[in-house]
């Protein structure tokens, strides 16, 4: 990993993604609505923070982004003053071949049980 400072943040090698980080990052429904978000973006589009409508405090919002971007789920850059994100897809697709579209699909299924 290379050393992160206040405006460069941190972010595994791919070869350093384990899986069960990844599982872990994605085993909290926050974070998938984040990783769901993030997904249905064009293919290396960003989004801010703030445009991903959570309904948890900042710090818990941040807490979720961290672990994601820890985990190698999700790149995080500043840009001026916002945080941006980007979903890791091809890093996670050659890794983990279907895993985001299969934890995503499945998620989708539990939902509409659930109503």
């Amino acid at each position: 990993m290379s050393l992160a400072t206040a405006r460069n943040l941190d972010h595994p090698e791919p070869e350093a993604i384990r899986l069960e980080a990844v599982l872990h990052a994605l085993s909290d429904p926050m974070r998938l609505r984040i990783v769901r978000f993030l997904a249905s973006l064009p293919l290396g589009e960003e989004a801010a923070c703030s445009a991903i409508d959570l309904v948890v405090s900042k710090s818990t919002t941040t807490h979720h982004f961290r672990v994601l971007r820890e985990a190698g789920v999700i790149v995080q850059v500043y840009r001026g003053t916002a945080k941006m994100n980007r979903l890791r897809r091809e890093d996670l697709d050659t890794l983990f071949p279907g895993l985001v579209d299969t934890v995503l699909d499945a998620d989708t299924r539990q939902r509409e049980r659930a109503d």
